[in-house]
């Protein structure tokens, strides 16, 4: 096995967690893909893997040998795509990774038609409302909402959204409807406890703003958790528009204060810091871009 086909064995076994999910992956033996290693091993000195509870994980060395092999075989791809102009299609695997919720309701309902522009290429989907380390977990492009807390992240800002109050009809036939930010002082609240939630909520209208802090018994760390909230008559939220797109079009939940506005809610496009984005990565972007924005008539 040449250099190359070596680094993508290692590639695929630190991606899969295994020799044999690998040599699967690379349709070979898994008695090449371990000899590969083993000589990869042997020529760099240093060992690469070890076992642990969840499988095969790199050592720190072959963290390090991971990032710059993946990178190597990026750009020989690239290279391939480049040469063959126009005709190239992609192929290999493409890492993404977004929140739960935005994911399955914007992105996940998409993910046909892109495999369908690219029959070679494998995607891989990593669902999180924390933001993961993009290089230890591998990531090629991550789609995050609101500000970036690590301004060294390479990032291409999609498009923007509302944050709106909302509840269900139910709550607020119980509740009342609120007619200024001050009436929330008797209203249960639904905090989401995640960077870009929160109990404090800024209202504006023209030159005047109220800050409150919400009276909210239940806090949650995951959208779904929040949707599921107030669709129990829980209490009412602040929640960005893509949260509750269907809900709101349907009547199942209401906005309220709407003569008021909150902080709009940016979406990003975020690559791994220090390498250049690939080519699959850009490529969904520009997809998933364009379809949030003219399909679903998001503000770019």
């Amino acid at each position: 096995m040449d250099r190359l086909a070596a680094m993508e064995a290692f590639v695929r076994i630190v991606d899969t967690g295994s020799f044999s999910a690998a040599a699967r992956h690379l349709r070979i033996g898994q008695p090449a893909v371990s000899k590969a290693v083993a000589q990869l091993e042997e020529r760099l000195g240093v060992r690469l893997l070890f076992r642990s509870t969840h499988g095969l994980a790199p050592t720190e060395s072959g963290q390090n040998f991971y990032e710059h092999a993946k990178r190597a075989l990026d750009e020989a791809e690239e290279a391939d795509q480049a040469a063959r102009g126009a005709s190239a299609t992609l192929s290999g695997r493409l890492r993404i990774c977004a929140a739960v919720t935005f994911a399955r309701l914007h992105v996940v309902p998409h993910l046909p038609a892109f495999l369908d522009q690219h029959p070679s290429l494998d995607l891989h989907v990593v669902l999180d409302d924390r933001n993961v380390d993009l290089i230890e977990a591998g990531i090629d492009v991550a789609l995050r909402m609101g500000d970036l807390a690590d301004s060294t992240l390479t990032a291409r800002k999609l498009g923007h959204g509302r944050r709106v109050l909302l509840a269900t009809p139910s709550y607020f036939a119980r509740a009342g409807h609120p007619q200024t930010p001050d009436d929330l002082a008797t209203h249960k609240a639904v905090i989401y406890d995640q960077r870009g939630g929160g109990a404090t909520w800024v209202f504006k209208r023209g030159a005047e703003e109220k800050s409150i802090v919400a009276n909210g018994r239940v806090h949650i760390t995951a959208a779904e958790g929040v949707r599921e909230a107030v669709f129990a008559d829980l209490g009412i939220t602040v929640a960005s528009e893509w949260m509750f797109a269907t809900e709101l079009c349907s009547g199942k939940v209401v906005e309220a204060l709407a003569d008021w506005t909150l902080p709009d809610i940016d979406l990003w496009a975020v690559f791994p810091t220090g390498r250049q984005a690939s080519m699959k990565a850009r490529a969904f972007t520009s997809f998933i871009e364009a379809r949030l924005f003219s399909k679903e008539r998001l503000r770019p």
